[in-house]
């Protein structure tokens, strides 16, 4: 096991957020944690190797014939909400709470998650071997993260992915689909009633997509959901029938579904041409007999479907999404994690992983 205590990695993963709080690390822009997180490597003389802005390490007695779990959160953060009271770049301990950009989501998980990788580091009689990621773009799904650092890490045969869920288990995790559409008419005088309305056109397809059910209703994430959210038919002119009406619509998916079904029912339907701005954030489940799963539920941990997506829609193999903090104070103004939880998260994430490892 680790050579510190395990209040010494507590105080240890504390200390890190503080300085990673401290460090604007907007996404594509991670290179300065990166460093933070190379370097915080370096004093604990662990080996390590960066992909871009992604940093992975392997537990000292990592041998290739045995099955590999992964320890992945991020350290980009989205831009400051403009309600901040306090300067989101300044880790400030108030009651308890840790304030800062970045501590709760998913800060606070991260440095947890490293903590625990330490502690395991040095062991000698693991069943499994510990691999560590700390992932870029992840706020924005970009490819430069998770996607671009797997190809190194080897083999892995499950993971868990650290995002505030108040130390629940996410098993399965809504997919998003965005879906750029076109309506099409003819430019005419409106005064003249000329022309072929194209925005009429679109809200003959969005009436169908506000009313339209898809069958298969998922017991942990409910039904898969269509909204259109951005319409735009770039005419100036009050005057002027538009030939043209833009439309986006963000489509949430449970696992039932795949992105294919999704878009063969919309062939079907709409008269508006579409396309996918991309298919690569699918949704994901892990079996509830899995043994992290098990492991959760014998601690007592509940488990759950979540609206939101994560790395985990980018790995291919099975992933349980379970992190201290909470996702209500994701993106808000003044962001907190409570150190108790942080401590608590550490505990946590060693008694699952102890369960099998």
């Amino acid at each position: 096991m680790s050579n510190l205590s395990l209040e010494s990695l507590k105080s240890e993963a504390t200390s890190l957020l503080k300085e990673l709080i401290a460090t604007p690390s907007f996404s594509k822009e991670e290179n300065d944690t990166a460093e933070l997180i190379c370097a915080f490597f370096e004093r604990h003389q662990v080996p390590f190797a960066r992909v871009g802005n992604n940093i992975y390490a392997r537990n000292k007695n990592y041998h290739a014939s045995r099955q590999s779990i992964l320890l992945n959160s991020h350290h980009d953060t989205v831009r400051p909400n403009k309600n901040y009271s306090m300067d989101p770049f300044t880790p400030t301990v108030k009651e308890g709470k840790l304030y800062g950009l970045g501590s709760n989501d998913a800060g606070g998980c991260l440095v947890s998650l490293i903590a625990v990788f330490l502690h395991y580091y040095h062991s000698e009689d693991l069943k499994h071997n510990v691999v560590f990621a700390a992932s870029a773009e992840e706020e924005i799904s970009g490819v430069n993260g998770i996607e671009l650092v797997l190809p190194y890490l080897g083999q892995i045969d499950f993971g868990i992915v650290g995002e505030p869920t108040r130390l629940e288990m996410a098993v399965a995790e809504r997919g998003l689909m965005v879906i750029d559409c076109v309506a099409s008419g003819r430019p005419g005088h409106a005064a003249r009633n000329e022309g072929e309305n194209a925005l009429y056109k679109a809200i003959e397809d969005i009436e169908w997509i506000r009313n339209y059910r898809f069958g298969k209703k998922s017991a942990l994430l409910g039904e898969t959901r269509m909204s259109v959210t951005v319409i735009d038919t770039e005419n100036k002119q009050h005057n002027v029938v538009p030939a043209q009406c833009k439309y986006v619509m963000d489509v949430r998916v449970n696992e039932l579904y795949s992105f294919e079904e999704i878009l063969d029912a919309l062939k079907l339907n709409l008269k508006s041409h579409f396309k996918p701005r991309t298919t690569r954030m699918k949704s994901t489940s892990i079996p509830l007999d899995h043994p992290l799963v098990k492991a959760g539920i014998a601690l007592g941990r509940g488990y759950y479907g979540s609206p939101t997506t994560s790395d985990k829609a980018l790995m291919p193999f099975p992933a349980l999404k379970m992190g201290p903090g909470d996702s209500a104070r994701s993106h808000t103004a003044d962001e907190f994690i409570y150190i108790d939880e942080i401590k608590e998260g550490i505990e946590t994430y060693i008694e699952l992983l102890n369960a099998f490892i």
